[in-house]
């Protein structure tokens, strides 16, 4: 569903008690500092057993066995906590009475303890307000999109459970309710998502349908945070329980995601599936299940809920459909040098412990900063290596560039027989030998050919040649020479042949050159055949009927004129109508015999002219639509859709997603059949909602519209095509994809297009030349 403006009070509303309880948090947070320090009780003292941050501790004089006396001005054994929970959690007063009985007052500063400082409170205010910046930025940027409000909710509470650590901490009643009831209503929302999400991808959901049931759980965490500060006794466990919930929805989310993605294959399910584990795995193994199980921690919350920040953040970088650059690329390389650096960080810990009797209380801070640096580290080496390319991996210049103009080179031949001559020179000319050849094998006559005349090969060297089993690609060495598979069709092979005398070794960068250049040879052989073969064929039509060749002109030159009769047309009727009335304004003004108005008559005037460019340069964008060559696809399609939402009347939701195709001609197919969606939208549908997405498929792209307008019966549509329904199809069938629609009076129209790359098969959905007509799209 679209944020509605009726409905943006309850945005508003959320935000308001997000600031109020995020500040209250942070206020409380600040106000007594968590210094955690374990007590046992010793014939009514309570005795100092362990501190949390023994740095802390040490220069306060804070030792094992010392006696806690007073708490902030209170009688230790009025601490209601320490009853059942035995740790002083948090004082901003101590008053301790050490083993000599003298007595020491310690005042606490939040800044005395930094790590407690910075992990619960600054990062906590930094991710607070970064989570407020980007909910409004959702808010006011994506109102389109229907899972944004989901979305929105999610990052608040998510935010919510982290800020409100440092309050649960210190048994802040309010506290204790925002961190457990956010900690699983966070996870519901993320259930929640997932079902709108699975719905958004015409996925089958395969877990319960009824989501609100999982709201009670939020309500009954509150209902027993309330009873365990009634009845401070049972707060442990609560606590308990509260984690144990937690790890079961956790359990729940994660089998959805990964039987749906192991069901359906899709690489979002993949992308989400990435997103979810990373940042949950060490919240849940290095402090959820040890505290559930050994009631003991390897780290601590405050640390490992670091990792949780990561997850609104995945979200909205790999599920929205505004992206602002690559996101899935930069994932892609995070995760690479996220396992390297883990491993390393792992074995440089091991080291030091090892080697230097290091403390485990020192090892989270020092993992952190090596496994973040190793990271830092990897991006920064593979910006360096681009640079620095040219001479870090050849002395002999740019292999990349090397590639290029060699393609450039070989690609301007139009005969095979001059194509491989061209590539033996290439060759010869970057690998400095004289020695190259390509020898070409007869299937029918069994006859050899070779590009050099003078070279000769003895009966055991050219078995050893075209016996080899060599696939694309494929570059091997054997004891006289180098060999690599070019092409093979039904009636030649043709294999490339670098004799080295075992004088001669190719470096690794020299083969993958060689082997980025055999694929592109075989796919100019390709080429040539077909227009060798296209050639052949119009030659023989001439021959054999002379007829044919007229006929296939005229239907060509009646293609183009159609195409020119319509851009004519339009541009009569528009900006030339609009110049004729420029040209009469401009003479009313010249002859003219009163001066005054001048400026307001010529401001008239510019206003017409501006009119007219701009309705020029709307039919310039439409006829090769710039963006699409500069900045992609997808910024083409976000300035066509701004455009139809100036005109439309209608609601219109849409989803782009990126594609990664190799044919780009299907980027143009794919801007032009939104063109015709949305015109059509415009012009016939009457409609009060729109749709239309875009989606990412594993070998292709799909393409879905609906809306809920006047629809009209399949019938007209076949008869007259007046709304460019035969065109699409057509520009549809010319890459085999698929091409359904259903559409009545009054029940408005859906279309879905799917197109597979490299698909060779026909499977048009057509019938008898007829539109397929489906029941569900």
């Amino acid at each position: 569903m679209v944020l509605s403006n009726s409905k943006s009070k309850w945005f508003w509303l959320a935000i308001s008690i997000y600031l109020i309880m995020g500040l209250y948090l942070l206020y409380v947070t600040f106000s007594k500092p968590f210094i955690n320090i374990e007590l046992k009780e010793k014939n009514g003292e309570w005795l100092v057993v362990d501190s949390y941050y023994k740095d802390w501790a040490t220069k306060q004089q804070i030792e094992p066995g010392d006696i806690i006396i007073n708490v902030d001005g209170t009688e230790i054994n009025n601490i209601p906590n320490l009853k059942y929970d035995f740790v002083l959690r948090a004082a901003n007063d101590l008053t301790i009475k050490k083993s000599n009985s003298s007595l020491i007052r310690i005042h606490i500063k939040p800044l005395d303890i930094p790590q407690q400082f910075y992990y619960l409170l600054i990062a906590p205010t930094c991710y607070f307000f970064l989570t407020l910046l980007i909910s409004l930025y959702l808010y006011l940027n994506q109102k389109n999109n229907p899972l944004v409000k989901i979305l929105i909710f999610f990052i608040l509470t998510v935010s919510l459970a982290y800020v409100s650590i440092g309050a649960a901490g210190i048994l802040d009643s309010i506290g204790i309710i925002i961190n457990r009831s956010s900690m699983l209503v966070c996870l519901v929302l993320l259930i929640h998502f997932l079902r709108k999400y699975f719905l958004f991808l015409n996925l089958k959901w395969i877990f319960i349908d009824n989501i609100k049931v999982f709201y009670l759980l939020p309500l009954m965490a509150v209902f027993f945070s309330v009873c365990s500060i009634i009845y401070p006794f049972i707060n442990p466990i609560f606590s308990s329980l509260t984690l144990w919930i937690f790890f079961i929805l956790l359990t729940v989310i994660l089998c959805i995601l990964g039987i749906s993605y192991l069901i359906f294959k899709t690489p979002q399910l993949k992308i989400l599936l990435s997103s979810i584990i990373i940042p949950f795995l060490p919240f849940l193994f290095l402090y959820a299940l040890p505290e559930i199980i050994f009631n003991k921690q390897v780290l601590s919350a405050e640390i490992s809920s670091l990792f949780l920040m990561l997850i609104p953040y995945s979200f909205i970088c790999t599920q929205l459909t505004e992206r602002i650059f690559d996101m899935e690329y930069f994932i892609t390389r995070l995760r690479h040098y996220f396992n390297f650096s883990f491993v390393f960080t792992i074995w440089l810990l091991m080291g030091l412990y090892w080697l230097t009797d290091m403390p485990i209380s020192s090892m989270a801070e020092l993992f952190f900063f090596a496994f973040l640096s190793s990271i830092a580290l990897f991006y920064i080496k593979e910006k360096i290596d681009y640079h620095k390319r040219k001479i870090l991996f050849s002395t002999k210049g740019d292999y990349i560039h090397r590639l290029y103009t060699t393609v450039d080179s070989i690609g301007r031949v139009v005969k095979i027989e001059d194509l491989l001559d061209k590539f033996v020179q290439e060759i010869a000319l970057h690998l400095e030998t004289k020695h190259v050849h390509v020898l070409t094998y007869d299937l029918q006559t069994h006859q050899v050919t070779s590009t050099s005349i003078s070279k000769e090969y003895t009966q055991n060297q050219m078995n050893e040649i075209l016996l080899e089993n060599l696939r694309m690609g494929d570059i091997k060495k054997t004891e006289h020479f180098y060999i690599a598979f070019i092409h093979q069709d039904i009636n030649y092979k043709r294999i490339l042949v670098v004799d080295h005398n075992k004088s001669i070794y190719l470096k690794d960068e020299e083969l993958l050159w060689l082997e980025l250049l055999l694929l592109y040879l075989n796919n100019f052989i390709e080429n040539t055949k077909m227009v060798e073969d296209l050639l052949d064929q119009l030659k023989h039509m001439k021959e054999a009927d002379k007829s044919q060749l007229p006929w296939l002109n005229k239907l060509l030159w009646l293609r183009f004129e159609q195409e020119k009769y319509q851009l004519a047309q339009e541009l009569h009727d528009t900006v030339l109508q609009e110049q004729l009335h420029i040209a009469r304004e401009m003479d009313v003004f010249i002859h003219a015999k009163r001066t005054t108005d001048i400026r307001m008559n010529l401001t008239k005037i510019h206003d017409h002219m501006i009119a007219s460019l701009n309705d020029l340069r709307g039919y310039c964008e439409n006829l090769k639509p710039p963006l699409l060559d500069t900045l992609g696809l997808n910024a083409a399609l976000e300035k066509f859709i701004q455009k139809v939402h100036k005109r439309a009347d209608f609601v219109l939701i849409y989803t782009i997603d990126r594609l990664y195709l190799e044919d780009e001609r299907l980027n143009l197919i794919i801007y032009r059949l939104f063109q015709e969606l949305m015109n059509n939208a415009l012009k016939h549908s009457h409609a009060n909602t729109v749709e239309i997405h875009l989606l990412e498929t594993e070998d292709g792209f799909e393409i879905n519209y609906s809306d809920d307008g006047v629809g009209c019966k399949m019938d007209e549509i076949i008869v007259s095509d007046s709304m460019g329904i035969r065109g699409m199809q057509e520009r549809v069938q010319a890459f085999n994809g698929q091409f359904s629609i259903n559409t009545d009076v009054g029940e408005g129209m859906s279309i879905r297009i799917k197109v597979i790359e490299g698909n060779h098969t026909h499977s048009m959905a057509t019938k008898d030349g007829q539109l397929l007509v489906k029941n569900n799209i």
